[in-house]
């Protein structure tokens, strides 16, 4: 039975009916783990080569290398399993057959001897093979052939079944008898036949009426196919003997043609109305001129005999200036003799000049030395190059230039786009211009940046001074020289905004804390023998400023230098509540913009630009937190914002 049976006689049965009659027949064998792992030996070892490899029920060997999921047999293909790979291959069986390509209907009804008694399983009635007496088409008779053995018909010829693929039924010669052009070709061949009989004939009347003579019409007989030599179809120019014009055919279609041998812009012009390309289109590509198939017109031109030709017609104009009657297509033999005869005398005039002059003023001696460069093994060609490999006298080798456009120079700049780097932008080296289409400015620019001022770096204090000094000026706060020594420049305030408001708070409480150890050594120096009671409140005043920083009175009883640091630390809190306070009126105004937006339509809303794309500063951030709604608040709806 074959696979194609099998297949569908398992599609035909439920799946679960399958795989239960595949378990009832042939249960599967459970792999052990030794058995499992040998086997992956085996496929690696096949895999290197060192085992033999897997066999199928043809004998021949099957690739270790090809994937599992190829080469095991599906179980509906073979309930065995066993190692093939037949099952991927095209199966004679499911291959359909077509009619071959000379299979076709016949044509006529051949001729068949007719039978003369009566054959068993024919048609009762008039005695044809070819159908049944219910299906026949004669008038009953009164006795069937089947009785009397008489006057039994011929067969019916019944037309072979032909089964033609995609390609066949679309096939417009299909079915075509290739004998049938036979008779076209007789057909015009008795026209020729006739043609030439009739020729014959109006000759012939014309010759016995004197009007053409016989040596005439053997001429007008041998010279027969020459008359139709201009009606030729051949590439090139035709000349119409009808019409004296010349007829301009168009170029063989075979030809590459001429605008497509070199498409880059600036190479050799073409010119639509005359289809001429006179300049090279391969000049800068490296190759010469006659290793390439096309070079241009102009090549063409100066090539062969063109040049030689030029020259006799020049020599043609020029003798005929001084009188002498030549011409180049009159009488071209005696005008290149002449052309001859005048380079021998021409020759001969300058070798004698050159003997006189030699005869007369010598020097013959210097005409027969060698050249200096054989002489010396040197030329005057002097170029002298740095450690670095560049020319500092003379002048350097030409380089070899590809074929894209190179050292273009624009706008009056002397060096390319692209020679300069700067802040990720391209520019010109000679002036330093990061815009392309820009004019050169020369060192204007180069100038500008070289005198640049540098900028003067700041210490953490002087940014300090110099960014509040609005309010220092309003409060009159000058700092101390011991104060600006105490006080450590990030314990202060953080100018360039790089911690957090949490770390701020902390290093201030910090400075708070050294300012009072300070404060209190320096007291203790100046007051050894002091009362107990005068320590104990100034303890108690100490301790009461530490803990409550807003109380008045510890400002007034306290040191100028903890007023000074009080008033420093609460300049730069207000400073950083106001900028809180901005950047929530800014986060307002874009929420509400936003909130705009999306009330739009969709079509109406305007595309994001994306023009901003920054990290947020503490101050957005403690915006944005102060402005959050916690959904989980069971008050936040009551608030506005």
């Amino acid at each position: 039975m074959s696979s194609s049976v099998k297949l569908s006689k398992a599609v035909a049965k439920p799946l679960a009916a399958v795989s239960k009659e595949k378990t009832l027949d042939e249960e599967p064998k459970k792999q052990t783990r030794e058995e499992w792992r040998r086997k992956k030996e085996l496929e690696e070892a096949r895999k290197l080569g060192n085992a033999p490899a897997e066999v199928d029920e043809e004998g021949k060997d099957i690739n270790p290398h090809i994937p599992q999921y190829i080469s095991t047999v599906p179980w509906y293909v073979d309930p065995t399993q066993r190692p093939s790979l037949k099952h991927q291959k095209v199966q004679p069986e499911t291959v359909k057959e077509f009619s071959k390509i000379g299979d076709w209907y016949h044509r006529g009804v051949p001729t068949k001897p007719i039978a003369t008694k009566f054959r068993k399983g024919a048609c009762e009635n008039c005695g044809a093979m070819t159908h049944k007496k219910k299906d026949c088409l004669e008038r009953p008779r009164k006795i069937g052939a089947k009785y009397t053995g008489n006057m039994i018909a011929p067969d019916e010829f019944v037309q072979p079944s032909i089964k033609m693929d995609f390609d066949g039924k679309r096939d417009r010669w299909n079915g075509y008898n290739p004998e049938n052009h036979q008779e076209v070709v007789e057909e015009y061949q008795k026209i020729e036949v006739a043609k030439h009989a009739l020729k014959a004939q109006k000759l012939q009347e014309e010759l016995l009426s004197g009007k053409m003579s016989e040596t005439e019409n053997s001429v007008v007989e041998q010279g027969d196919d020459d008359k139709y030599a201009d009606a030729a179809d051949m590439p090139g120019q035709n000349f119409d003997s009808k019409r004296r014009i010349t007829v301009r055919n168009l170029r063989i279609r075979e030809d590459t043609a001429k605008y497509l041998r070199n498409l880059d812009p600036d190479s050799a012009y073409y010119d639509p109305k005359t289809r001429s390309m006179r300049a090279n289109p391969y000049a800068n590509t490296g190759k010469s001129a006659q290793e390439l198939d096309f070079a241009g017109d102009n090549f063409v031109r100066i090539s062969g005999d063109a040049q030689k030709m030029a020259s006799t017609q020049m020599f043609a104009w020029e003798a005929s200036e001084r009188g002498s009657e030549v011409h180049l297509q009159a009488d071209p033999t005696r005008l290149e003799m002449l052309q001859k005869t005048y380079q021998v005398r021409k020759q001969d005039f300058k070798k004698d000049q050159k003997d006189s002059i030699l005869d007369k003023y010598g020097g013959l001696e210097h005409l027969d030395a060698p050249p200096k460069e054989l002489l010396h093994a040197q030329t005057e060609d002097y170029v002298e190059y740095s450690r670095h490999g560049t020319v500092i006298k003379g002048q350097e080798k030409a380089k070899a230039k590809s074929k894209y456009v190179e050292d273009v120079y624009l706008n009056n700049h002397t060096s390319v786009w692209g020679s300069y780097w700067e802040n990720g932008k391209w520019g010109f080296q000679c002036c330093h211009s990061l815009i392309k289409l820009s004019y050169c400015t020369g060192s204007a620019l180069k100038t500008d940046a070289e005198v640049k001022v540098p900028e003067k770096k700041l210490t953490r204090m002087e940014a300090l001074e110099e960014k509040h000094s609005a309010w220092k000026k309003s409060l009159g706060i000058t700092l101390s020289e011991d104060t600006a020594e105490n006080i450590q420049d990030s314990e202060i305030v953080n100018v360039d905004n790089e911690k957090s408001l949490l770390q701020r708070h902390r290093e201030n409480l910090e400075v708070g804390k050294n300012l009072k150890r300070k404060s209190g050594s320096k007291k203790k120096k100046k007051k050894p023998e002091s009362s107990s009671s005068e320590s104990s409140s100034s303890s108690s005043s100490d301790s009461s400023s530490s803990s409550s920083s807003d109380s008045s009175s510890s400002d007034s009883d306290g040191p100028p230098e903890k007023r000074q640091r009080k008033k420093l630390i609460d300049a730069a809190e207000q400073e950083k509540e106001r900028s809180v306070k901005r950047a929530i009126k800014i986060e307002k105004r874009r929420q509400r913009k936003i909130n705009e937006i999306m009330k739009l339509d969709e079509r109406k809303r305007p595309y994001n630009s994306m023009t901003e794309v920054r990290e947020p500063t503490e101050e957005e951030m403690e915006a944005y937190h102060r402005m959050k709604k916690n959904s989980n608040d069971p008050m936040a709806r009551f608030l506005k914002g």
